[in-house]
């Protein structure tokens, strides 16, 4: 790791956490980490490409804290099950996770963290379910978008299409439109591997340094896997036709409270993403902007997540003592 990178906390290794299994949909299991248990309950979602290995570095911290940490992975990542039926969406997201933290865990009311699609995820959540979502802490990736209040956009300057291509999102279209083409390219596990690599190194994705060989190796590792690695792009493909269970619930202002953040380095989240969250969370603490931070922020700036999470949840924490 290079020294102009701001310290962070050390990385557990790879086997750190016990991974537990619990059925949410049918026979369909997610795995998920769960430490710290009688805390305050905080749940972790991660997105694309990511598994539950991209918080590593917040479980523990979190979790000596006095949060219950739960760090679930999504259906068809990591270690979680495929999909029989190949049903990949955000409401199953959604629904899974409320399934095992809810009706498994029995927790009636939680704290969510997420990015990437992570993000997106927990804003469903927030407004399918208000009694459950007490607050948020959301980053880096797709704000809410008011469909039937365009003139917000307008008067801001902001176009309307919240997530263009432009020139790092390709990726996208490759994986939505181009599935099967991909899977064909992506032949061998270096392959897929690799693949996945670029957007932890290259594809400006992430603030400079901020993963070195070992780091990435266990990013990518689940991904090598083509079933697996091809059940992440099912979210891309939402919006060339793929048809999912029902509409997310993303076109009405979050009313949970919410601490925006912003790792600026992301090249793939366009730079209104601020801008877009004041729009979409009534209840909003900043946007903060993370200096010497892309798209991965939960990793990259561990130590400032980690702190400020600490403090957000903090009287939740305490009342439940």
């Amino acid at each position: 790791m290079s020294s102009i990178r701001p310290e962070q906390p050390p990385t557990p290794p790879p086997d750190a956490f016990a991974v537990h299994r619990a059925l949410v949909d049918g026979d369909l299991s997610l795995a998920y980490i769960r430490e710290g248990v009688g805390g305050y309950p905080l749940v972790l979602v991660h997105g694309y490409p990511e598994t539950k290995r991209i918080w590593w570095r917040n479980i523990q911290p979190l979790a000596d804290a006095g949060y219950e940490v739960i760090v679930p992975d999504l259906r068809g990542y990591g270690d979680s099950d495929l999909s029989p039926d190949d049903r990949y969406d955000l409401v199953l997201y959604s629904r899974d996770i409320h399934t095992l933290v809810h009706d498994v865990l029995g927790h009636q009311r939680v704290g969510l963290l997420g990015g990437d699609v992570g993000g997106v995820v927990i804003a469903d959540m927030a407004n399918r379910w208000p009694e459950f979502v007490d607050r948020m802490v959301f980053f880096n990736t797709v704000a809410p978008f008011m469909v039937d209040h365009v003139d917000w956009y307008t008067e801001r300057g902001l176009p309307l299409n919240p997530l263009p291509h432009g020139p790092t999102g390709d990726y996208r279209v490759r994986q939505g439109r181009d599935p099967d083409q991909l899977r064909a390219d992506l032949d061998t596990p270096e392959r897929r591997r690799r693949y996945v690599r670029d957007c932890y190194e290259h594809r400006l994705w992430a603030s400079p340094h901020s993963f070195d060989d070992h780091d990435i190796d266990f990013m990518t590792e689940p991904f090598a896997d083509i079933e697996r690695l091809a059940a992440g792009w099912s979210v891309y493909q939402l919006e060339y036709g793929r048809p999912m269970s029902e509409p997310p619930m993303l076109g009405t202002p979050v009313q949970a409270p919410t601490l925006i953040l912003y790792g600026p380095d992301d090249q793939v989240v366009p730079k209104d993403f601020p801008k877009r969250c004041e729009i979409a969370f009534a209840n909003r603490v900043g946007p903060v902007v993370i200096p010497e931070c892309g798209h991965f922020l939960q990793w990259e700036r561990a130590d400032v997540l980690n702190e400020l999470a600490t403090y957000f949840f903090a009287d939740l924490r305490e009342a439940r003592r």
